[in-house]
């Protein structure tokens, strides 16, 4: 297969929703259909026996939730499929953020019952920014929940976007009948055992066909009402406005039981983009682009406790990538070349010896890399978008075992590397401060410094309400608020001067006050 084709069958998407919609568990139904797994839950230690593939960390399996990207890749119906699932949890929402940077599509998934909660709102806000296409999966069919059209005006009016159904359930909860596959025009009837490749399909070109009674009785004009509405009132769907980000094509289904998967699966390798262009300050790259080049959007120390391995997840974004070549680390200014680059399926790695545009590999990082780095064939290229936000938690990390500084300052450093969370250095006391966008964080920090660094820390309170950026053209006046400000003046892990406001107050007064020096809400400006 040519350089052209091999980018065109990729997909590379994230699954993004509010904790408890069902993400993960789509996730899995997603690797089933693609025989990436045998058996739902397929993760096993003698501890847990069921457990989500895609959520490898022990703190998720305790507390059952995802709080680190995972990667997945699987092969489809001649189609490579790359899946990010990201934490859904609001206190990992940056890691979210910047994974979002190294896809082209989204899936967003929203519980029936709950409709479009407020985590679903923020990140569907990022997806605009980005003019990323979305997709949106409506789950639990099998319960009680809102009313469809209802749910569709929800979506519209909160995620600020324009919907199609391509699927259409018919009734809900004890009386879930099925979806109807406005797409392609068939009828797939439910039933509860999670085999879907089993289900009843029956293809109906015409709902008005009589023999519809024998399947759906007795919601068959009320089923056929609605979809005459459903074709009066929505738009017919188009590929061009749903690629352009103005048009989210919506399924409804059960992942939990895999209903309604399929459709949405087949649907979305067919209409979902393959790798789209990349910014970066000097030009747009495109993915047919000979020369290789791409960004490191995230990194995890630890994937497997025993080697202490640390591995930065490189998205492609142009030309293809080879095992054991030289490429150049734009940042360093040096050549690297990675003789194990790894391929995910969740914590399971396989060793690649080239990759395409719009894959994720894996680099075994002894320290040189950091979130946003640029790998390239040569050309100096620096991608954008992939910020640090202001934090808004902080605490003082002290060490709580004196024996044990090495492997506190080693684990500090890495997790800091991964952007769990931000260190600051406080210029008048030189304590070190952590800052987070969420409380859990602080928590999985805690565990993992035990766990996988065997460095124990505790945290002492530190008033303060968020960390800005300075700029300014005239460095008297950074030296006059520095001065003015020493109690809460900062440097972070890369020397950037750092001001920690201690008031929303105090802080808009400093802004109006000083209207030459720039207060930056993000790292990258």
């Amino acid at each position: 297969m040519g350089f052209i084709d091999e980018i065109e069958r990729r997909r590379t998407f994230a699954i993004i929703s509010h904790p408890d919609a069902g993400k993960t568990t789509l996730t899995e139904k997603l690797l089933l259909f693609g025989g990436a797994i045998q058996v739902a839950g397929a993760v096993k230690s003698n501890k847990i026996k069921k457990s989500a593939t895609s959520d490898f960390m022990e703190i998720e399996r305790q507390r059952g939730i995802s709080v680190a990207t995972s990667v997945m890749g699987f092969n489809y119906k001649d189609k490579k499929i790359n899946i990010l699932d990201t934490p859904g949890h609001q206190d990992f929402a940056e890691d979210t953020f910047r994974t979002l940077t190294a896809v082209d599509s989204v899936i967003i998934v929203i519980d029936v019952a709950k409709g479009v909660e407020a985590q679903t709102e923020k990140l569907a806000k990022v997806c605009r920014m980005r003019n990323t296409p979305v997709m949106v999966f409506i789950n639990k069919l099998d319960r009680v929940g809102k009313d469809a059209f209802d749910l569709l005006d929800e979506v519209e009016q909160k995620l600020k976007i324009k919907v199609r159904p391509l699927s259409w359930p018919i009734s809900m909860g004890p009386e879930f009948k099925g979806v109807y596959n406005i797409y392609k025009q068939e009828l797939v009837l439910f039933k509860a055992h999670g085999k879907q490749s089993e289900e009843e399909v029956i293809t109906f070109s015409d709902i008005n066909d009589p023999k519809l009674d024998n399947y759906i009785t007795p919601f068959t004009e009320q089923f056929r009402e609605e979809i005459e509405l459903i074709n009066g009132v929505y738009d017919d769907f188009d590929l061009n406005t749903y690629l352009s980000a103005e048009i989210a094509p919506v399924f409804f289904g059960s992942a939990i039981n895999n209903f309604g998967v399929k459709e949405l699966l087949d649907c979305f390798i067919e209409i979902a983009p393959s790798p789209l262009p990349a910014s970066t300050e000097e030009r747009t790259i495109r993915p047919d682009e000979e020369k290789f080049s791409g960004f490191v959007f995230k990194i995890h120390a630890n994937m497997d406790p025993k080697h202490r391995d640390r591995i930065a997840f490189l998205r492609i974004c142009s030309g293809l990538f080879e095992r054991n070549k030289n490429y150049l680390h734009v940042r360093h200014k040096k050549n690297l070349k990675f003789s194990s680059p790894t391929a995910f399926m969740a914590d399971k790695k396989d060793i690649v010896e080239y990759a395409y545009p719009g894959d994720i590999v894996g680099l075994h990082d002894t320290g040189n890399f950091k979130i946003g780095d640029s790998l390239t064939s040569g050309e100096q290229l620096h991608f954008k978008g992939i910020p640090s936000f202001s934090p808004e938690l902080f605490r003082y990390i002290e060490n709580a075992d004196p024996l044990k500084y090495k492997q506190l300052a080693k684990g500090i450093e890495q997790l800091m590397d991964e952007g769990v969370a931000q260190l600051f250095i406080s210029s008048f006391n030189n304590r070190k401060i952590i800052g987070t966008v969420g409380a859990l964080q602080f928590d999985v920090i805690q565990y993992r410094l035990e766990h996988e660094y065997g460095a124990k820390c505790r945290y002492e309170p530190i008033q303060l309400h968020k960390a800005c950026w300075l700029e300014c053209s005239d460095e008297n006046q950074i030296k006059e608020f520095s001065r003015r400000k020493a109690k809460y003046m900062a440097h972070d892990k890369e020397g950037k001067l750092v001001y920690l406001s201690d008031s929303k107050y105090g802080l808009n007064l400093d802004i109006s006050e000083y209207p030459e020096i720039t207060f930056h809400f993000t790292s990258e400006f």
